[in-house]
């Protein structure tokens, strides 16, 4: 009843296929672990699975159970702790079922604030002061948190806008970042990483962009701009950033292309520099080791 199985992976690699297929075999259901398809209407973009439509109510998929899809809307702002509240919510609904709760996903803070148990500062969002800091760049949010909190500012992820200004706004509030403390969850877990050499990743990373651009991503943020602003559509980041920018005349289709390539593998490489610091990740590169890990796991008495 306290299994918990969790599949990673940089993007491109199958992770969703994989979580599919082992739901199916071993009962469980499925909590994406991916900080674009929490969002309602980022679905090509985001890699989301398509939802059955003969769907009964919640996100179904190849008859499979999502969870966190869907779960926000991408004018606001979705934190990691939020995250992590919804997630657990998700894993101890699961196990009362008695099926194998599997988080599946890309995006490696929220795993690793999930299986790590990172204890967030209760600061309660500040809406005032965070519209007052979306109007500035990274550069003079990182000036400002730099006053409030040096040691900080020097270890953020500067391609995120939203989190510098939520440091800045529990570095205003507590006066300072406190340290991280960690209290791992009581969960028996298993985690499983997705590895491909970097040419075939690269391979892989070219086929699933043509693909979503013939199933309609151009026409996707289209219809995201209706209610996002570009801004938003920048912090959400590489599809949705250079498709927007390829909307309003910045790039040409080809520069659209060629460039949302590289970022994309960029951001692989991102990844998996966050994944190897992970500890006890049991690397596969086919679906049959990932089956005999999981079933060795099930039945194995400890």
């Amino acid at each position: 009843m306290n299994k918990l199985l969790v599949i990673l992976g940089p993007t491109a690699v199958g992770k969703s296929e994989l979580a599919i297929t082992l739901a199916k075999k071993f009962q469980g259901e499925i909590i994406s672990a991916d900080s674009r398809q929490v969002y309602k209407g980022l679905n090509i973009g985001s890699g989301k699975v398509p939802k059955d439509k003969d769907s009964p109510s919640g996100y179904y998929s190849h008859g499979i159970l999502h969870h966190l899809l869907d779960a926000a809307d991408p004018q606001e702002y979705f934190s990691v702790a939020q995250y992590q509240q919804l997630a657990h919510q998700a894993i101890t609904s699961v196990q009362q079922k008695g099926k194998l709760p599997i988080v599946a996903g890309g995006t490696g803070m929220y795993i690793s604030a999930l299986i790590e148990g990172w204890q967030f500062p209760a600061v309660a969002p500040n809406p005032k002061l965070r519209e007052q800091l979306e109007k500035k760049n990274i550069s003079e949010l990182l000036a400002i948190l730099q006053k409030l909190d040096p040691l900080k500012a020097s270890s953020l992820d500067l391609h995120n806008k939203r989190r510098i200004i939520r440091a800045i706004e529990i570095a205003n509030q507590l006066g300072r970042i406190p340290p991280l403390i960690k209290k791992p969850p009581p969960w028996d877990i298993l985690i499983i990483g997705i590895k491909k050499e970097r040419t075939e990743l690269k391979k892989l990373i070219a086929q699933r962009l043509e693909k979503r651009l013939q199933e309609g991503m151009i026409e996707e943020v289209k219809q995201l701009k209706h209610t996002l602003s570009s801004q938003r559509l920048e912090d959400l980041g590489l599809e949705y950033r250079w498709i927007n920018r390829y909307l309003e005349g910045k790039v040409s289709y080809s520069q659209m292309k060629k460039l949302l390539y590289q970022d994309i593998c960029r951001f692989a490489k991102r990844q998996m520099t966050w994944f190897k610091k992970i500890k006890n990740v049991h690397w596969i590169s086919q679906k049959a080791e990932a089956i005999k890990l999981v079933e060795k796991w099930l039945t194995s008495p400890y």
